[in-house]
Protein backbone atom coordinates (compact mmCIF):
# COMPACT_ATOMS: atom_id res chain seq x y z
CA UNK A 1 0.00 0.00 0.00
CA UNK A 2 0.45 3.41 -0.54
CA UNK A 3 1.31 5.47 2.61
CA UNK A 4 1.84 9.24 3.19
CA UNK A 5 2.93 10.69 6.16
CA UNK A 6 2.98 14.38 7.34
CA UNK A 7 3.31 16.38 10.66
CA UNK A 8 2.84 19.58 11.73
CA UNK A 9 6.08 21.13 13.13
CA UNK A 10 4.65 20.06 17.35
CA UNK A 11 4.08 17.01 15.82
CA UNK A 12 7.20 15.77 14.32
CA UNK A 13 8.71 14.45 17.09
CA UNK A 14 5.46 11.95 17.34
CA UNK A 15 5.53 10.88 13.93
CA UNK A 16 8.81 10.14 14.15
CA UNK A 17 8.26 7.81 17.31
CA UNK A 18 5.34 6.24 15.40
CA UNK A 19 7.36 5.40 12.99
CA UNK A 20 10.15 3.78 14.48
CA UNK A 21 7.64 1.42 16.68
CA UNK A 22 5.79 0.26 13.76
CA UNK A 23 9.58 0.05 11.31
CA UNK A 24 8.45 -3.53 10.49
CA UNK A 25 4.74 -2.80 9.67
CA UNK A 26 5.93 0.89 7.81
CA UNK A 27 9.23 -1.51 5.91
CA UNK A 28 6.46 -3.49 3.84
CA UNK A 29 4.56 -0.56 1.62
CA UNK A 30 5.63 2.38 -0.30
CA UNK A 31 5.81 5.75 1.87
CA UNK A 32 5.66 9.19 1.10
CA UNK A 33 6.04 12.22 3.14
CA UNK A 34 6.31 16.24 3.17
CA UNK A 35 9.29 17.47 3.12
CA UNK A 36 11.04 18.03 6.96
CA UNK A 37 8.72 15.54 8.09
CA UNK A 38 10.40 12.66 5.77
CA UNK A 39 13.59 13.92 5.95
CA UNK A 40 13.24 12.79 10.25
CA UNK A 41 11.61 9.92 9.53
CA UNK A 42 14.68 8.80 7.22
CA UNK A 43 17.70 9.88 9.86
CA UNK A 44 15.50 7.71 12.39
CA UNK A 45 14.45 4.78 11.17
CA UNK A 46 16.41 4.50 7.15
CA UNK A 47 13.57 3.55 5.73
CA UNK A 48 12.99 4.44 2.54
CA UNK A 49 10.70 7.80 1.27
CA UNK A 50 9.83 9.48 -1.41
CA UNK A 51 9.40 13.58 -0.09
CA UNK A 52 7.47 16.09 -1.32
CA UNK A 53 7.46 19.48 -0.92
CA UNK A 54 6.86 20.88 2.94
CA UNK A 55 3.15 21.14 3.16
CA UNK A 56 2.76 25.06 3.18
CA UNK A 57 4.87 25.14 0.02
CA UNK A 58 2.65 22.37 -1.56
CA UNK A 59 3.80 19.15 -0.24
CA UNK A 60 0.24 18.33 0.96
CA UNK A 61 -1.41 19.49 -2.68
CA UNK A 62 1.12 16.83 -4.50
CA UNK A 63 -0.05 14.18 -1.39
CA UNK A 64 -3.57 15.17 -2.70
CA UNK A 65 -3.34 15.11 -6.48
CA UNK A 66 -2.09 10.67 -5.08
CA UNK A 67 -5.31 10.67 -4.05
CA UNK A 68 -7.06 12.40 -6.58
CA UNK A 69 -5.72 10.23 -9.23
CA UNK A 70 -6.37 7.11 -6.57
CA UNK A 71 -2.19 6.37 -5.75
CA UNK A 72 -2.69 6.71 -2.17
CA UNK A 73 -4.17 4.38 0.05
CA UNK A 74 -3.24 5.77 3.68
CA UNK A 75 -2.87 8.72 5.05
CA UNK A 76 -1.10 9.52 8.46
CA UNK A 77 -1.28 13.24 9.27
CA UNK A 78 -0.82 14.29 13.06
CA UNK A 79 -2.21 17.54 13.13
CA UNK A 80 -1.40 20.04 16.07
CA UNK A 81 -4.98 21.36 16.79
CA UNK A 82 -3.75 23.93 19.11
CA UNK A 83 -2.05 26.31 16.43
CA UNK A 84 -3.32 28.19 13.39
CA UNK A 85 -1.98 26.80 10.39
CA UNK A 86 -1.38 29.29 7.34
CA UNK A 87 -1.91 26.56 4.53
CA UNK A 88 -5.09 25.42 6.52
CA UNK A 89 -6.93 25.32 2.93
CA UNK A 90 -4.41 23.02 1.24
CA UNK A 91 -5.30 21.02 4.77
CA UNK A 92 -9.04 20.95 4.26
CA UNK A 93 -8.79 20.13 0.53
CA UNK A 94 -6.78 16.74 1.30
CA UNK A 95 -9.00 15.70 3.94
CA UNK A 96 -11.91 16.40 1.36
CA UNK A 97 -10.42 14.60 -0.96
CA UNK A 98 -9.83 11.55 1.07
CA UNK A 99 -13.56 11.41 1.68
CA UNK A 100 -14.37 11.55 -1.57
CA UNK A 101 -12.17 8.98 -2.31
CA UNK A 102 -12.53 6.85 1.04
CA UNK A 103 -8.75 7.05 1.89
CA UNK A 104 -8.66 6.18 5.50
CA UNK A 105 -7.33 9.33 7.16
CA UNK A 106 -5.50 9.46 10.78
CA UNK A 107 -5.06 12.87 12.37
CA UNK A 108 -4.09 11.06 16.06
CA UNK A 109 -1.79 9.04 17.21
CA UNK A 110 -4.79 6.64 18.44
CA UNK A 111 -6.39 6.43 14.98
CA UNK A 112 -3.10 6.05 13.32
CA UNK A 113 -2.35 3.32 15.35
CA UNK A 114 -5.67 1.95 14.20
CA UNK A 115 -4.96 1.54 10.54
CA UNK A 116 -1.17 0.61 11.31
CA UNK A 117 -2.53 -2.63 13.33
CA UNK A 118 -4.92 -3.03 10.57
CA UNK A 119 -1.99 -3.45 7.91
CA UNK A 120 -0.39 -5.96 9.94
CA UNK A 121 -3.57 -7.95 10.00
CA UNK A 122 -4.12 -7.46 6.30
CA UNK A 123 -7.54 -5.69 7.28
CA UNK A 124 -7.42 -3.29 4.62
CA UNK A 125 -7.45 -5.10 1.86
CA UNK A 126 -10.89 -3.54 0.73
CA UNK A 127 -8.78 -0.85 -0.63
CA UNK A 128 -7.39 -3.17 -3.87
CA UNK A 129 -10.99 -3.60 -4.45
CA UNK A 130 -11.75 -0.13 -4.67
CA UNK A 131 -8.08 0.34 -6.84
CA UNK A 132 -9.57 -2.44 -9.35
CA UNK A 133 -6.29 -4.57 -8.43
CA UNK A 134 -8.74 -7.90 -7.49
Amino acid sequence: MKIALIAHDRMKEEIVQLAVAYKPILAEHELFATGTTGQRIIEATSLPITRFLSGPLGGDQQIGAMVARNEMDMIIFLRDPLTSQPHEPDIQALVRLCDVHKIPFATNLGTAEILLRSLEHGELEWRNIVRGER
